[in-house]
């Protein structure tokens, strides 16, 4: 009996510590497909004329929540490559993000052009390739333990964009967005637009946290 319960005890180990280095592992080349969609989306922009003019794309790419959203899942999936351990509420907030930036570009905005060459790279690691990367880490290997009480939390990094991209249009006339977009829809219409999308983040959550509880 003993022996029986040692070898499931070392078999447990054992299918934890494959677990978690595979987790390591998929972590890594998603952290790896940020980083390579970044560095197409910049690619894809005019050359600077300058060294100088180097800040303001950087700048100009820090604008759209698609950019910063990436980035930050990026930074979070190389640390978890390193061996840090993600919480549950951050993994599940940074999966809603990215994943409306997913639904959002194919549902209303991937109509209003048409990228060609290494753009169309850029653009389907960043709103097809990564939600979809960070979608199957997140099944297969986030912790789940979350809640209802978590939803608010994950609220606030798009709450904090919209101000963000507000303000900085504000100052500089740039809107990422269309439907940000004050000067050409006023501020109730662009006020509206936002409850929607807040909204649709809430409902996405909502999602999450119905799986998580099941599948827990």
């Amino acid at each position: 009996m003993l022996v029986r319960r040692t070898r499931a005890l070392v078999s447990g180990h054992n299918c934890r510590q494959s677990g978690a280095m595979a987790s390591r592992v998929l972590a890594f080349l998603i952290g790896v497909l940020g980083l390579a969609a970044l560095r197409a989306q910049y690619d894809a922009l005019p050359p600077p004329l300058s060294d100088a003019a180097l800040p303001w794309q950087l700048w100009g790419m820090a604008g759209y929540f698609t950019v910063l959203t990436n980035l930050l899942v990026t930074a979070h999936m190389l640390a978890v490559a390193r061996g840090w351990r993600i919480g549950a509420s951050r993994s599940a907030g940074l999966l809603v993000s990215i994943v409306m930036v997913g639904i959002v570009y194919h549902a209303l905005l991937a109509r209003l052009w048409a990228p060609t060459g290494l753009a169309w790279w850029a653009d389907q690691g960043l709103h097809t390739a990564m939600p979809l990367a960070t979608l199957l880490w997140w099944l297969v290997f986030a912790p789940k333990a979350v809640t209802l009480r978590d939803l608010p939390y994950w609220l606030i990094w798009p709450a904090a964009y919209c101000v963000y991209a507000l303000i900085r249009g504000h100052l500089t006339g740039f809107w990422p967005y269309p439907f940000l977009n004050i000067d050409q829809l006023g501020l109730i219409a662009v006020t509206l637009n936002i409850a929607g999308m807040m909204a649709a983040f809430a409902a996405l959550g909502l999602l999450v946290v119905f799986y998580a509880r099941r599948s827990g």
